[in-house]
């Protein structure tokens, strides 16, 4: 019996997902202040280099283009190679980016700075598609918790790299950077140390010992389109849904909050509440998608992301209000990304689920990035309150196909 074939054992296939999701969760902790690091800075370093403060916005564009250009080769070379390189390749082009982005700052070449912000997005494709690494190996009724460990694991990285900006900074002066570039290299640190990691410890690779990743899978859109059905296709309008609610609001919040006065300490506070609103119950969301079902745990979140926007859009100018809202708005994307990952997966063969797992993050990054740009002209023209009551909208055709695919699979 070969080393693969043994793997395949219950027993040893059990020790393989253990091992898998406890090098899945350090990585992500160690790349995730990377990635909270760098975010911290990103759009002050475009700020200053280009000069203008509507240019500042361009960092999060670029970081989520950078994220979806990524997401598909990634996605194809997991299809032929399992998820160790592509993992591994996505952390270390997030560390060049890191690194192209410091000397953008260094030069105040706006152009090298925004390419360094889309290298610097594949460290994003590389977190994403960790999770659905880990539910290859994962028992079927494990789904929802084995992906909400690993997105669990981001709520570390996501606390404490935004809180390096001082620490970088003075590191920066020692080496004669600019201080806002310091935070950056903390990032291109941690995006290295996560793919060495990936490289070296993720192994046997767990997509191949689930019997993918081994050179015949199909990969691509191409592929991926004829499986976009039924659970399928939920599973990515829920994520897509999701994900554009929660950018839209929450890139407006600031502008919102700044133009009644709120101070920068209490936005940045409204900020991080809703950081920990999309990572802190990640476990407890896994669980209910596991144990109630993946659908009813999507019309759950749903359901909160609709009571988000709701209490958002009416907060006026009181700040505990919008905080309540964000919050909410956070608990409502962790329900439904991880409750329509584990959908997406269970309804998928392990040797395609690679491919249409990219179209899925794929449909995500350009939903948020689509989310995200419009929200500012929704802004502009009609105010947050419209903002927020547009966002809702987007929560029907989730609410219509789930509730209606689960009246039909219950009749």
């Amino acid at each position: 019996m070969s080393d693969l074939d043994s793997t395949r054992s219950p027993i040893l296939r059990n020790q393989v997902q253990r091992r898998t999701l406890r090098t899945l969760a350090i990585s992500q902790v160690i790349g995730g202040i990377g990635n909270g690091a760098g975010l911290a800075v990103g759009s002050l370093i475009v700020k200053d280099v280009s000069g203008s403060s509507g240019w500042a916005g361009m960092a999060t564009v670029m970081l989520t283009l950078g994220a979806a250009l990524f997401t598909l080769p990634l996605a194809a070379l997991a299809s032929r190679a399992g998820r160790r390189p592509p993992l591994a390749i996505g952390w270390l082009l997030g560390a060049v980016g890191a690194a192209t982005t410091i000397a953008g700052a260094q030069w105040s070449s706006l152009v090298v700075t925004l390419l360094g912000l889309v290298l610097f997005g594949a460290s994003t494709a590389a977190n994403l598609q960790s999770r659905f690494a880990a539910v290859d190996l994962a028992e079927p009724g494990q789904f929802g918790r084995s992906l909400s460990l690993v997105i669990w694991s981001t709520t570390i990285g996501a606390v404490i790299g935004p809180n390096l900006t001082g620490p970088g900074a003075a590191i920066a002066g020692r080496i004669g950077l600019q201080d806002l570039a310091g935070p950056l290299l903390f990032s291109a640190l941690g995006f290295l140390l996560a793919g060495i990691l990936i490289f070296v410890t993720l192994r046997p690779d767990p997509l191949i010992v689930a019997g993918g990743g081994d050179g015949s899978s199909p990969s691509g859109i191409r592929a991926a389109l004829p499986h976009v059905r039924g659970s399928t296709l939920a599973g990515i309008l829920t994520v897509g849904s999701a994900h554009a609610v929660m950018v839209a609001v929450m890139a407006m919040t600031p502008v919102h909050m700044q133009d009644h006065g709120a101070a920068l300490n209490i936005i940045g506070l409204t900020i991080s509440l809703h950081i920990a609103g999309m990572y802190a119950l990640s476990p407890l969301m896994g669980w209910l998608s596991d144990r109630w079902g993946a659908r009813q745990t999507i019309l759950l979140g749903q359901s909160i992301l609709l009571i988000a926007v709701f209490v958002a859009g009416t907060s006026g100018r009181s700040n505990t209000q919008i905080s309540i809202g964000l919050i909410l708005l956070g608990v409502g994307w962790s329900a439904s990304v991880i409750a329509g990952s584990a959908l997406l997966s269970q309804s998928l063969a392990p040797d395609i689920r690679p491919a249409v797992q990219g179209l899925s993050d794929l449909v995500m990054n350009l939903a948020g990035a689509s989310g995200g740009l419009l929200a500012g002209l929704v802004m502009a023209g009609w105010g947050f309150g419209t903002l927020n009551a547009a966002a809702a909208l987007l929560t029907l055709p989730v609410v219509i196909i789930v509730a209606g695919r689960k009246a039909i699979t219950t009749a």
